[in-house]
């Protein structure tokens, strides 16, 4: 009976400590999110009004120096551009490697350098860009699209290994039904296999897009920035991450204060992209 009463007690004790432990680390890794996020919202807050968001940058140091309004539209415009360009490249890539070339050497390779991009920093793609199509011989200046293309190079690995892993899912059984009605391989794909992994492959592209909307490296090196609202894509233009970075570096502190509402903005829309993409992956149910 002691000893059974011992172990017992054993086991408690090593539950408590465990399930401690436990806590400790959830704690431990959303504390640091928590300030973060908390002092940016404290910072940015103040700076929130309809005038902030509903008028352009003026560049003036003192006096009224305007709002976001560009650099709201300008970020929807470059990352938006960035996803018409990577969303479809790498889903057609994701259904080669997973449905058509499976096992063959050009998979092998595509996956290799899949895995190599995953962990290029991100201004390597805008200096890669800038060389490119911004000083190189044929292409000279700063343009929006030169950004979005640094962008959608950033945002490809993830679409793909995302891709690929939402087609993985889609039970064979599904294929070979298809295939057994006589329905050819290429239907298979666009009228079985794709619908049935919307769900993932829709998830996959708002994460992807969440990750490159806040980078700031890549469109320093391609688009330049600009205080105007402009919607031409061969011209620079203005975008939120450029803002803070140009705010936050003025001794003025109304324009810092902008920087961090700018940020805040930036924090919510990736917020609300990334609740989108959960919502999108509940519903991922074969």
């Amino acid at each position: 009976m002691s000893v059974f009463i011992a172990t017992s007690r054993r086991r408690l004790v090593t539950n408590v400590l465990i399930k401690s432990l436990l806590l400790a680390g959830v704690i431990a890794a959303l504390l640091p999110l928590v300030l973060v996020i908390g002092y940016v919202f404290a910072k940015g807050l103040p700076a929130f009004s309809a005038d902030f968001f509903l008028t352009d940058p003026t560049g003036a140091f003192f006096g009224d120096q305007g709002g976001i309004r560009s650099a709201i539209i300008g970020t929807f415009a470059i990352v938006g551009l960035a996803s018409l360009i990577a969303i479809p490249t790498g889903i057609a890539l994701a259904v080669y490697l997973n449905e058509i070339g499976k096992k063959s050497k050009l998979a092998s390779g595509i996956r290799y350098g899949v895995d190599i991009l995953t962990g290029v920093p991100s201004i390597v793609f805008g200096l890669f860009i800038y060389s490119v199509l911004v000083i190189g011989d044929f292409m000279t200046g700063f343009a929006a699209w030169k950004g979005s293309l640094a962008l959608a190079l950033l945002m490809l690995p993830v679409v793909i290994r995302a891709g690929e892993v939402s087609l993985a899912m889609v039970p064979t059984t599904l294929r070979e039904a298809a295939l057994a009605l006589g329905a050819p391989r290429w239907r298979v794909i666009l009228f079985v296999v794709l619908p049935s992994a919307v769900s993932g492959l829709v998830t996959g592209s708002l994460l992807a897009i969440a990750r490159t909307a806040g980078e700031t490296a890549p469109l320093l090196f391609t688009v330049l920035g600009a205080q105007a609202l402009t919607m031409s894509f061969v011209e620079p233009m203005n975008s939120l991450p450029l803002q803070i970075f140009n705010d936050i570096r003025q001794p003025n502190p109304d324009l810092v204060t902008r920087a961090w509402g700018a940020a805040l903005t930036l924090i919510l829309l990736i917020l609300v992209t990334t609740l989108i993409a959960r919502f999108a992956a509940r519903r991922n149910r074969i």
